[in-house]
């Protein structure tokens, strides 16, 4: 019985049918699974312990100011990361990114899980509908596409994150000879923070949206040691983490900030000119590959094509005598 049921699939589905049957029923058994799991009761004793300790989960999610998605947060234990370190290092590097909402690492998940099933799908349909191919190639037309699906948000973080940590260095040495500008001028570190924030929107997006969080931070009243290390975590960079840390031994030491910023500018601007004087000595380097390809056989076509012409119809043609 099991024999020529095996023959049938076989025959069906060709030599990976009896496998494509086993993860059918197993994902089959994994749908019918979740509703069970995902939408059971809770215990009474539970909701008990939670109204006891605080407000209910009903009531905590009414007084949440938007930012996160109703229909993925019912599925958090599984689109979240249970340990704590590994949730705060996400969490950490879709900041950086540029995705700051509450509802940004259950997203990233569901982008990594929804794109690797996609990928996955298409990776089997392609198997099913292509022609006879081995054991080995249909496995990788299968899984190839689905790691690609998985790594795919992964990879669009990092280059997100590398795009805005260029953009911030870029802008940095700007912004602080504009800020150095704003506190010789008479303003406090709080007001030049604003005002830097609202000029360099136009060119540094990415620094001005930086320089508002810093400055809505303090108007909350969080402190400023506090407020001044977040700003240097978030954005990653290590010319901000200088600045952070030459804003925070003026401020313990009781030096002047203006001096301090003075001082801290001429460098950022001596490292930006250092940082294009080290790209153009890249620049020749780089082009030497190009040059080989693109000048060196047009270049040997030109100066032998005649004479590789002319010998070749001269052997052609029989010949001629000295």
């Amino acid at each position: 019985m099991l024999e020529q049921i095996n023959t049938y699939i076989t025959d069906l589905l060709g030599p990976l049918g009896p496998l494509f049957v086993v993860g059918g029923l197993g994902l089959l058994l994994v749908l019918l699974a979740l509703p069970a799991i995902l939408f059971q009761k809770k215990d009474p004793l539970t909701k008990l312990k939670e109204q006891q300790n605080g407000a209910a989960p009903e009531d905590r999610k009414t007084l949440r100011v938007g930012g996160k998605n109703d229909k993925l947060d019912r599925f958090a234990q599984f689109l979240e990361p249970q340990n704590q370190e590994e949730y705060s290092q996400i969490q950490m590097t879709l900041i950086r990114a540029g995705y700051r909402s509450k509802g940004a690492v259950q997203t990233f998940h569901f982008a990594q899980f929804a794109l690797g099933m996609g990928f996955l799908a298409f990776g089997v349909i392609y198997t099913l509908i292509a022609p006879e191919m081995s054991t080995q190639k249909s496995v990788l037309c299968v899984l190839i596409p689905g790691a690609i699906g998985y790594y795919l948000p992964k990879y669009w973080v990092q280059r997100r994150v590398q795009t805005r940590e260029e953009a911030i260095t870029s802008g940095f040495p700007d912004a602080l000879d504009l800020m150095l500008v704003c506190v010789e001028a008479g303003q406090s570190l709080d007001q030049a923070i604003i005002r830097v924030a609202k000029e360099i929107r136009a060119s540094y997006e990415q620094l001005a949206e930086e320089f508002e969080i810093v400055a809505y931070e303090m108007k909350a009243g969080k402190d400023k040691v506090k407020v001044l290390r977040d700003f240097g975590e978030r954005c990653g960079v290590q010319d901000v983490n200088s600045f952070v840390t030459v804003l925070i031994q003026s401020a313990t030491f009781g030096t002047s900030i203006a001096e301090a910023l003075r001082v801290f500018s001429e460098e950022m601007r001596d490292k930006r000119v250092m940082r294009a004087e080290e790209k153009a000595n890249k620049l020749p380097t780089k082009l030497t590959l190009g040059t080989m390809m693109f000048c060196v056989p047009p270049l040997l076509i030109i100066l032998i094509g005649p004479s590789v012409h002319g010998i070749a119809t001269n052997l052609g043609g029989g010949g001629g005598g000295f």
